[in-house]
């Protein structure tokens, strides 16, 4: 009787796995018809899906071929930049001044200081200029400076095209005010513009500033007069994987290799993000860190490698909530605000979009089951079918039982 019972439990068992089998083959089939489903040579595109409690690999396809990632490479700047600047943290803007104040008047310059804010606006210098005010100066015998000395003074990232300037992104600096532009235009000198539009905030409240505007760097005996902060480095990860914002991710990335290797430079910002990569396990064999915004055409990663970025930042306690809040929710907001907008998906994807003329990605979390990573290349890439196959293969994984 025992050895019936035994021999029973033995062929339930075994058909349970072999309908496990079967139901993992029919899932891989279907995902494989959805990446198919964009024409795209089967070469020249790769997939991963994991499931997010045992990590158990629940669909695999070119997952460690090496291949462009378009804004897919924002998700290793979010990651860093949240470890290494932390999620509370802010970026300041600074007034400094050489000189001395006798009475009202301040004998010398001003200076205003970058330090990489990408959200530095208006606002902020008429707050820094009635912090000067405050300070009772009301004259300013010399000239306003503009000091981007914080970071280099490269306005675009390695490998971009010569179109991406300022239409991709604005000029990059450690000094920047509203995107750098002004009157409808994109200005060629940030540090320069920030520094007229700060002289002319000083005299709107009433300072009087006897000589121009100018670039410069502070001394050593600079005195430090007044300080605006940017919002939460959360929320400015938040901007630039929801938004897909460009220079947000080069901005946060030449703040990353300033704060941890002492040089505002995209290459120093690009090791430190590879060393925390690499500290975190993630595998980085066909990884190619060459900017922040994925623009780059030397830019390269694999599905594998964002998959276990995703995987790293949703296990780490300190950062999964922030990091998880800041990608684009399907069919609700961001870049996905108008995919997905039906289906097991809706609502419950939360990926980061990535799209150049050569590459198209998405790799996120669905529900919270399942990790993903999709990336297609191209000469071009056909963009509308690449986004189509991506959410179906989305959908698919969203309506698993």
């Amino acid at each position: 009787m025992r050895s019936r019972r035994t021999l029973a439990v033995v062929i339930a068992a075994l058909a349970g796995l072999s309908a496990a089998s079967g139901a993992q083959a029919g899932l891989s089939t279907r995902l494989d018809s959805a990446l198919a489903s964009s024409r795209i040579s089967w070469s020249a595109q790769g997939g991963l899906a994991l499931d997010l409690a045992s990590g158990a690999t629940v669909y695999e396809h070119n997952a460690d071929k090496s291949l462009r990632p378009a804004s897919n490479e924002k998700l290793a700047i979010a990651l860093t930049a949240l470890e290494k600047l932390n999620p509370q943290g802010r970026i300041p803007t600074r007034v400094f001044g050489e000189g001395r104040l006798d009475g009202t008047v301040w004998r010398g310059r001003i200076l205003i200081k970058g330090y990489g804010d990408p959200s530095l606006q208006r606002d902020d210098l008429a707050l820094l200029a009635r912090r000067l005010r405050d300070r009772g100066i009301r004259w300013v015998t010399g000239g306003i400076i503009g000091d981007e000395s914080y970071f280099d003074r490269v306005r675009v990232g390695p490998g971009w095209k010569r179109s991406f300037y300022k239409i991709e992104s604005p000029p990059l600096s450690a000094l920047v005010v509203g995107r750098a532009r002004v009157l409808g235009q994109t200005v060629s000198n940030p540090a320069l513009s920030a520094a007229h539009l700060f002289r002319s905030a000083l005299i709107a409240r009433g300072i009087h500033v006897m000589r121009s505007a100018s670039v410069g760097r502070a001394g050593p005996d600079a005195v430090r007069l007044a300080d605006a902060y940017s919002t939460k480095i959360s929320l400015l990860v938040r901007q630039m994987n929801r938004e897909s914002d460009n220079f947000y991710a080069e901005m946060l990335l030449k703040r990353i290799g300033a704060e941890e290797a002492g040089k505002g430079t995209t290459a120093a910002g690009a090791q430190v993000v590879r060393t925390e990569l690499k500290a975190r396990g993630i595998p980085l064999t066909g990884v190619r860190i060459a900017d922040g915004s994925g623009l780059s055409l030397l830019d390269r990663t694999t599905p594998r490698a964002l998959a276990a970025i995703l995987t790293s930042a949703w296990h780490d306690a300190r950062l999964s909530t922030v990091f998880y809040g800041s990608l684009a929710v399907a069919g609700v907001n961001g870049t996905l605000e108008d995919r997905m907008q039906t289906g097991a998906a809706y609502g419950q994807v939360h990926a980061k979009t990535g799209t150049t003329s050569n590459a198209s990605a998405l790799s996120g979390f669905v529900k919270t089951r399942f990790v993903f990573s999709i990336i297609q290349n191209g000469s071009p890439v056909p963009a509308t079918r690449a986004r189509k196959s991506q959410d179906r293969f989305a959908q698919i994984l969203a309506g698993t039982p």
